[in-house]
């Protein structure tokens, strides 16, 4: 049954993007091409309309803002609040204050409070310390790599005596300059949220620590290209980032295993980069909250290991790696690509979506309660 939804569309500011559930029913602001190759969010655009109705505010299930709130917040503490805007969704959650209020908030900022009380917000950036009932994670969208690269196929390898742990992507030191901010960050924290959290900078130094770290295992093959700066986005030169993009996917696929960590928010966009090229994440649990735990069982697609084993990373690779038989190692690898397609790609999680709506998550009925906080 098509859940069904409200938003509007008159809210959208010039050049505006919608919220993603939204691109199946205005197309026209919908881009298929995003950073200079293909978008996540093609085979949704086509699907969509099978699992959402757009209706009336009095027919729909749910209303949807029709921006993400990171057109309010930005995506970094020091971008400042977008105050016209933040009233904007303030008058609209208000409007719909009669039905459940769904908010996407795609941000490193994420893990921030908004000022809408009892929306039910989707966002990027969680700390399991201190998740609200009424919040969800979820997953970073990336596009289908084994399609765009693969022809389809997704190439298998086989298990290896010795595990390849592959990462390619930005990691260093901090920086003295860095150092000096963080205290400006955490006063920044304080004023703002009520508590400091995790330094701004943490997920730089825990990538440096464990490349460095595993790189001295004798027990694991590396296959790591570590870059100063953020090629993938920022390269000038279209030719040196279409080449990155290639080595970056090519690191993927020529590993068994791939690091994944925090980067300035609190959750890791490679870890659904590498699950959609079907191999197996090694993810430092950071106080994380995952998408749609209920019905995942990370741990069974994950090497999980909690940042208080840091230190011994290496030989719970190892162990991970051992414990697996030759057709285990690979049945995983297509276990993880299935994973992705049915979860976590645009149109797995946007299918799974009214299940954040059932009892077992212990949300309220929101009908007829005011979303505003006053």
């Amino acid at each position: 049954m098509k859940l069904k939804l409200y938003s509007d569309r008159s809210l959208l500011q010039p050049g505006m993007m919608p919220s993603a559930i939204l691109f199946p029913f205005w197309r026209d602001l919908y881009s298929s091409q995003l950073f200079g190759w293909k978008s996540a969010y093609d085979r949704y655009v086509e699907m969509g309309r099978s699992m959402f109705e757009l209706t009336s505010l009095e027919d729909a299930d749910f209303a949807v803002l029709p921006f993400d709130w990171r057109e309010v917040r930005g995506d970094s503490w020091r971008t400042p609040i977008h105050r016209s805007l933040q009233d904007v969704a303030i008058q609209f959650a208000e409007r719909v204050k009669d039905k459940p209020l769904v908010i996407f908030f795609g941000s490193d900022c994420s893990d921030e409070k908004i000022p809408i009380e009892n929306a039910i917000v989707f966002r990027q950036s969680a700390y399991r310390s201190s998740a609200a009932p009424n919040s969800f994670v979820f997953p970073f969208f990336c596009e289908d790599y084994i399609e765009e690269y693969f022809q389809g196929e997704l190439p298998i390898r086989p298990k290896q005596e010795k595990p390849t742990v592959g990462f390619c992507g930005f990691a260093r030191p901090l920086s003295i300059r860095r150092r000096l901010q963080t205290p400006l960050y955490y006063a920044y924290r304080l004023a703002t949220q009520g508590k400091i959290g995790a330094s701004l900078y943490k997920g730089q130094s825990l990538r440096y620590s464990v490349l460095k770290l595993l790189s001295n295992h004798s027990g694991i093959k590396t296959n790591f290209i570590i870059r100063d700066r953020a090629v993938f986005f920022h390269a000038p030169d279209p030719d040196e980032k279409q080449r990155a993009r290639m080595e970056f996917v090519e690191n993927m696929t020529e590993s068994d295993y791939v690091f994944c960590c925090r980067g300035a928010g609190n959750y890791s966009n490679r870890l659904y980069e590498v699950l959609s090229c079907g191999r197996i994440p090694v993810l430092l649990n950071t106080d994380c909250e995952m998408p749609l735990e209920p019905w995942i069982d990370w741990k069974k697609y994950c090497v999980w290991v909690e940042e208080k084993d840091l230190p011994n990373l290496g030989e719970k690779i190892v162990e991970f790696h051992q414990s697996l038989s030759a057709e285990d190692f690979v049945d995983l690898q297509y276990e993880c690509r299935s994973l992705w397609k049915q979860w976590l790609s645009p149109e797995g999680f946007f299918e799974n979506f009214d299940r954040c709506f059932l009892p077992e998550r212990q949300l309220v009925n929101y009908l007829g309660v005011n979303h505003v906080s006053l």
